[in-house]
């Protein structure tokens, strides 16, 4: 009681202690309010608090008790109207692409659209341009690609758009699919010129799986290309879906000249622009006889275009969108996003064909998007997105009812009570506050090692939503620290690279060998790994390649596989981050040889999902 208030005693202690830790930039909350202790401390801290308050994610907490938390005041349940309304209004998808067929200059074109951004960087940027909204990291604007998938929402005609800009290399297509599985539809970007290509078809086989509508671009219009019918044709042979052709371009190269739309039976003439940096302004015309049309389009491109409409008319079945919802049909757009040609007719056309969320599976049972109680799951986590903060997020993608800031959710992976704070939403890098968000919607959390890709979170109902799958890797390293006084940074950069997904890690079973194993499905992800631990935790490191090419989970786990030791010949066990076996083997043909030898047991190259009891 007579302690002065420089002691360490009592509730100077306490203050004392919440100063330091608020130094230290952890924004306490709570005990009596964070007025009352911010009105006891040193004006310094004071102010360093307050900073740290004014960041997006200041006022974060999260809180995990067995037992349900204190009930406090609750804002009212959602209507059934209001769900209604809110959902009908989300369109949430994916673009899928091979590298360079101009995916990244379509993001920020469709951004530009949707008053989200007001000037386009280029991919390459030059000078003191800008650089591409959706590439934040360092490696992938040095590069000028994408590697990580990115999360970009915004407003246009009314719809809530939410925008999950997947990577475009084929090293990161298992982060591709994680981000698929957050989305109600696909859009695929071809370039005019090559067409369908290997990635691209992948990532085709991933959004059937995933039963999505497709929405097809062709893009590169103002470039050489293969002629439109062609290209129709390339596709209805090879993904074995109907095309229907929404828009058709006007000549192509550098005699692109502008779309018609079938739609509506008018035609748009384009006005380029250098770089595409602005909108193009679109002149439409009502029709193909229209004598303004004859002085801006050549004869012979006019012509040729009213011969290949009469052609579509006779082989191109109508756009059925019954058919396209059960990926049997697409509807296929022409343009260049470069130039913005036919963009905003695409995004036009989209936010009424697409989707709206659609219900999500939990084994049988079926929760629609207008089920009055939340329910959403993680589908990416990404550390390190603000360098100024070196926070980690969890991308939620809500599936459910309607989320509100501060409640109180159940992670049915560990059964605890979790409370979330200042929810944010996301726009690649950059983050806004929101108080609530429906289903359809990508709400981002600080995640402190709280969330693991695939976890779901309900507002009581113990369920698991399908979760995401881990494909076989076929490269694998020692990654090595050369510096042990970094070692703790080292240890903490490989946890929260594997944590998001970057990469696999695997750990010896020998106590001889401490450093990890780092299993991609790229070479490019160890690249991406090295260059993270140095610009993100300022650590060193170096690979040693191990002879392997194949790895295969052990179903039954350690039971079955301590019973194969000794007897693998040209293979190795390693146990994965959730202590599983993983065999690695030389080769396809290694790994046939001890199969043979152990036909009852079963080699998966996909790693087992955890899965939790539902009842």
């Amino acid at each position: 009681g007579g302690r002065s208030e420089g002691s360490f005693g009592g509730m100077p202690m306490l203050r004392t202690l919440l100063a330091l830790l608020s130094v230290a930039g952890l924004c306490v909350e709570g005990w009596q309010g964070s007025g009352c202790i911010s009105s006891r401390l040193p004006s310094s801290v004071g102010k360093v608090r307050a900073s740290c308050q004014n960041r997006n994610f200041a006022a974060i907490r999260m809180q995990e008790t067995e037992a349900p938390p204190s009930s406090g005041k609750k804002p009212d349940a959602p209507t059934a109207d209001e769900l209604s309304r809110e959902i009908g209004r989300r369109r949430t998808f994916a673009i899928i692409s091979h590298p360079d067929a101009g995916k990244t200059t379509m993001t920020e074109k469709l951004l530009l659209y949707g008053g989200a951004v007001q000037e386009a960087g280029a991919v390459k940027a030059k000078g003191e341009r800008r650089r591409a909204t959706s590439d934040w990291m360092k490696i992938e604007q040095d590069r000028g690609i994408s590697i990580s998938s990115t999360a970009l929402q915004f407003e246009y005609l009314g719809k809530q758009l939410n925008l999950l800009d997947t990577p475009g290399h084929e090293d990161f297509s298992e982060d591709t699919y994680r981000t698929i599985a957050a989305a109600d539809n696909a859009v695929m970007l071809l370039d005019g010129a090559k067409g369908l290509e290997a990635q691209t078809l992948k990532l085709f086989n991933v959004v059937q799986k995933r039963k999505l509508p497709l929405f097809t671009f062709i893009n590169k219009m103002d470039r050489p290309a293969l002629e439109p019918l062609e290209l129709l044709d390339t596709i209805e042979n090879v993904l074995k879906i109907q095309t229907s052709p929404v828009t058709w371009p006007i000549g192509s190269g550098d005699r692109f000249m502008g779309i018609f739309d079938r739609s509506t039976s008018s035609v748009q003439i384009f006005a380029k622009e250098s770089g595409g940096a602005k909108k193009a302004t679109e002149l439409e015309i009502e029709d193909l006889d229209d004598p303004k049309l004859a002085e801006l389009v050549p004869d012979d491109l006019l012509s040729n275009l009213k011969e290949e409409l009469e052609i579509l008319d006779e082989i191109v079945d109508p756009l059925d969108m019954d058919l396209v919802r059960a990926q049997k049909q697409t509807p296929v757009f022409f343009g260049s996003g470069y130039n913005n040609f036919g963009v905003e007719t695409f995004l036009n056309r989209f936010i009424d064909l697409s989707l709206p969320p659609s219900p999500r599976t939990n084994g049988e049972l079926s929760v629609p998007p207008d089920d009055k109680e939340f329910t959403g799951f993680v589908f990416k986590l990404q550390a390190n997105m603000d360098p100024k903060h070196r926070d980690r997020i969890a991308f939620v993608r809500v599936c459910s009812g309607r989320f509100d800031k501060d409640m109180q959710v159940l992670h049915t992976r560990t059964g605890k009570t979790v409370r979330l704070s200042a929810p944010s939403k996301l726009f690649a890098q950059r983050r806004e506050t929101v108080d609530t968000a429906y289903a359809g919607d990508i709400v981002g959390f600080v995640n402190p090692g709280a969330f693991a890709i695939g976890d779901t979170l309900t507002m009581g109902k113990k369920i698991q939503y399908e979760g995401i799958p881990t494909f076989s890797p076929e490269l694998f390293n020692w990654i090595r620290n050369p510096n042990p006084s970094k070692q703790k940074n080292f240890k903490k950069g490989i946890d929260q690279l594997r944590e998001e997904g970057a990469v696999q890690v695997l750990h010896s079973t020998s106590d001889f060998d401490i450093d990890p194993v780092l299993a991609a499905v790229g070479a490019l992800q160890f690249e991406v790994v090295a260059s993270r631990l140095q610009t993100e935790y300022g650590v060193e490191s170096s690979y040693d390649p191990l002879p392997y090419s194949v790895a295969r989970w052990i179903e039954g786990g350690w039971d079955v596989a301590d019973s194969m030791k000794g007897q693998t010949y040209n293979g190795q066990f390693f146990k994965d981050a959730y202590d599983r076996p993983v065999l690695l083997v030389k080769n396809q043909w290694a790994l046939e040889t001890i199969m043979e030898k152990f036909p009852d047991v079963n080699f998966l190259d996909v790693a087992p999902l955890i899965t939790i009891p539902t009842k």
